[in-house]
C-alpha cells in the first residue's frame, strides 16, 4: 500500500538525515539538537531557557541539559535577568559565534544532497505537500 511506503520512506529519510547530521556535527564536537539551540541564539541572543524550550519544541529539562553542556564548553553563558533574578538568559559566546559558518555549511550541504536531482518545480510542489503533511499533524 502506497501510504505504508510513504511512511517508511519518511522514516528512512529522517533517520538517515539524523545519522548524517550526527556524524558531521560530531566533527564540530556538537550533538544533534545543539545546532538548533545555537541557531535560536544566533537569531535572538539573550532569550530565556523557557523561550528556548518553546522555540525548539522540547521539554525544559532537555534544554537545561543542552545549555549546561554548551556552557561547560564555553559556547554559551547564562546570566540572571537584571530586572527579574528568577529568570536566566542564555547568551552565545565568541566561541559559539565561530560555529555559525560551519554549522550552516553542514545544513546547506545536507539539503543539497537531499534535493539532488529534484527540479525547482518539483521542490516547490514537495514543499507544499510537506507543509500540508505538517498541518495535518499539528
Amino acid at each position: 500500500m502506497v501510504e505504508e511506503e510513504i511512511r517508511e520512506l519518511l522514516h528512512k529519510i529522517t533517520a538517515q538525515m539524523r545519522r548524517n547530521y550526527a556524524d558531521l556535527l560530531r566533527e564540530l564536537d556538537l550533538y544533534v539538537g545543539q545546532d538548533q539551540l545555537l541557531c535560536q541564539l544566533w537569531q535572538e541572543d539573550g532569550i530565556t531557557q523557557v523561550q528556548l524550550s518553546e522555540k525548539l519544541k522540547c521539554e525544559p529539562p532537555t534544554v537545561t541539559n543542552m545549555v549546561k553542556k554548551l556552557e561547560g564548553r564555553g559556547i554559551l553563558t547564562r546570566k540572571r535577568d537584571k530586572s527579574d533574578g528568577r529568570i536566566s538568559r542564555v547568551y552565545i559566546t565568541e566561541k559559539g559565534r565561530a560555529l555559525y559558518e560551519p554549522v550552516v555549511n553542514i545544513w546547506m550541504n545536507q539539503t543539497q544532497l537531499l534535493l539532488e536531482g529534484i527540479s525547482t518545480e518539483e521542490r516547490i510542489k514537495l514543499k507544499a505537500q510537506m507543509e500540508k503533511m505538517y498541518d495535518n499533524l499539528s
